[in-house]
């Protein structure tokens, strides 16, 4: 299976001196195409480092990163920009939405950005799969705080990226809403059974999570503890998920 993501001796240190923190310490791990990986560890672990060091939105202090075979972290801005744009997605949990936008326009602005004309079909099927239908013509004024982030979940799906990231891309939904996206999630990355109405290639979920019910969608669950990789589970329940993130909170 050909690797999507991966990262190597990647280290990511704030602060000089006495207040040097290391957030992640020489990480080495690959994320396999078409697989839904959950990243779980206490707080402070190095997760959200993580995330935005793969996803090219921070640079590492060191190490490299790889997303699609392209290697990141010696890209110039520009080059960086135009692979995200192209080969990435990326669920904030701020929703970073347009005010003078619709959400239609909001879901369909990737697209724009990458210099495409925006398939309106593709923009209101991205809405539908995010549990927004009808609401297409709203602004974000004129949403409540979990519909704003199922449109910028939507946005990240629009594009259909080779990569999604999503950073506890439910903790602004309600249980059933937050089902359904995991739901989603799942399909995307699914084999082609699993997915009859979403077209294209199957795609790469990375996700950052406290919840163990919410990584039991992943197929696999990345344990994070002081900016180490200190282990996995392979398609686990939630109280395995809950019994591990456990022993490390008590470790910590």
């Amino acid at each position: 299976m050909s690797e999507a993501v991966r990262l190597e001796k990647l280290t990511k240190t704030y602060g000089s001196g006495d207040g040097t923190v290391a957030a992640l310490r020489g990480v080495d791990v690959s994320f396999p195409a078409g697989t839904f990986t959950a990243v779980m560890g206490p707080s402070g672990s190095g997760k959200s480092t993580l995330l935005h060091c793969a996803a090219g939105l921070d640079r590492p202090t060191s190490g490299q990163v790889f997303i699609d075979g392209t290697q990141v972290t010696g890209l110039n801005e520009t080059r960086l920009t135009e692979l995200r744009r192209k080969s990435t997605g990326f669920i904030f949990q701020s929703f970073n939405l347009l005010p003078s936008l619709t959400a239609e326009q909001n879901v369909a602005l990737p697209l724009r950005l990458a210099g495409c004309r925006p398939d309106r079909h593709a923009v209101l099927r991205a809405l539908a799969q995010a549990g927004l239908e009808g609401k297409g013509a709203s602004r974000p004024s004129q949403l409540s705080g979990g519909q704003q982030q199922r449109v910028a979940i939507a946005r990240a799906l629009v594009t259909r990226p080779a990569v999604l990231f999503a950073d506890e891309p439910t903790g602004a939904l309600d249980i059933a809403t937050g089902r359904q996206l995991l739901e989603t999630l799942r399909r995307l990355a699914g084999p082609p059974g699993a997915r009859e109405d979403l077209d294209g290639p199957a795609t790469t979920i990375i996700m950052v999570t406290h919840d163990p019910s919410v990584a039991a969608y992943a197929n696999r669950v990345l344990f994070l503890a002081d900016g180490a990789v200190v282990g996995e589970l392979l398609d686990p329940d939630a109280d395995e998920i809950a019994v591990r993130i456990t022993e490390l909170a008590v470790a910590k």
